[in-house]
């Protein structure tokens, strides 16, 4: 409010007006102006006070931006600056002026632009028991978004006699609610809450499968999202594990190094790499080559 206020002018606003409106990006926002006094069509204008730009005339516009209109029924005093598509560049402070009698008086509008967001309620991941009942509930900053859509991972979500959705507007925001009754396994996923023009909400679901408890998928989704050491991205640890093999003897050494480059299926599952990561090969290529060249090449003392 203050970074607006500023531009208003310090003389006495006893005779004028100063009005708040309040809008989303992508609205379309009226700036009401109403003059209880004969005017004709070359008394009333709208200034835009950032940059002192003359906006409309009577009804004639003066700007190239067609998003800018004048509301005007011949007969009534009814001044109304309509734009559409409002951009966060729009905020900001609106005059409205008419002279009478040589005397200016001017309405005063600031126009407060916000971007709307949505978000589903509770924390980002949520855990059902299978053959339960999921909601989800979306609500947007917004008043009637053209369009709500809800997704699992990719797809749209097929909305049956299991899976309902309930959209509907509360004060100046849009509750949306995914409703999944006799949840199952397939259920499992990420779940998108997609307004119209608006940044997506999402949550991840996961549904227990058969006797599991609540907290078994929560370790579940838990080591499946933090993998152990044993992994592509800390395969140098399995180094320490294959250093004892350079003690082995010449040829032996030879053979088991190898046999763990190219086949690592002879390693115990345990130790077995999903994606073996290209600086295994660095470390243990190098070690094989070092111990053939110290052990053949160079002479014994």
């Amino acid at each position: 409010m203050q970074g607006l206020r500023h531009l208003l002018p310090r003389p006495d606003l006893r005779n004028n007006t100063v009005t708040d409106i309040r809008v989303n990006t992508g609205d379309v926002a009226h700036l009401p102006c109403s003059f209880q006094h004969h005017s004709t069509l070359n008394q009333v204008s709208w200034m835009r006070r950032r940059d002192w730009h003359i906006l409309t005339t009577g009804v004639y516009m003066y700007t190239s931006d067609t998003r800018f209109n004048v509301l005007h029924q011949e007969g009534t005093h009814e001044w109304t600056l309509e734009i559409k598509r409002v951009h966060m560049a729009d905020n900001g402070t609106y005059e409205c002026q008419m002279y009478i009698n040589n005397k200016l008086i001017s309405q005063f509008v600031n126009l407060h632009v916000s971007t709307p967001r949505a978000n589903i309620l509770g924390p980002r991941t949520v855990y059902v028991q299978e053959g339960g009942t999921l909601t989800l509930l979306c609500v947007i900053q917004q008043n009637k978004p053209p369009f709500v859509f809800w997704y699992h991972d990719e797809d749209l979500v097929d909305y049956n006699q299991r899976l309902s959705v309930l959209t509907r507007v509360v004060d100046r925001e849009t509750h949306s609610r995914l409703t999944i009754h006799n949840a199952r396994s397939s259920d499992s996923g990420n779940y998108s809450c997609i307004p119209a023009n608006i940044p997506p909400a999402y949550i991840q679901v996961y549904v227990s499968q058969g006797g599991e408890s609540v907290a078994a998928v929560q370790r579940r989704a838990h080591s499946s999202a933090n993998p152990s050491l044993l992994s592509s991205s800390s395969s140098p640890f399995l180094l320490l594990l294959f250093l004892p093999v350079l003690s082995i003897p010449y040829s032996s050494s030879y053979l088991l190094l190898f046999l763990l480059i190219l086949f690592p299926p002879f390693l115990p599952s345990s130790l077995l790499l999903s994606s073996p990561s290209p600086l295994l090969f660095l470390f243990l290529i190098p070690a094989a080559l070092y111990t053939m060249v110290t052990t053949h090449f160079l002479p014994v003392r």
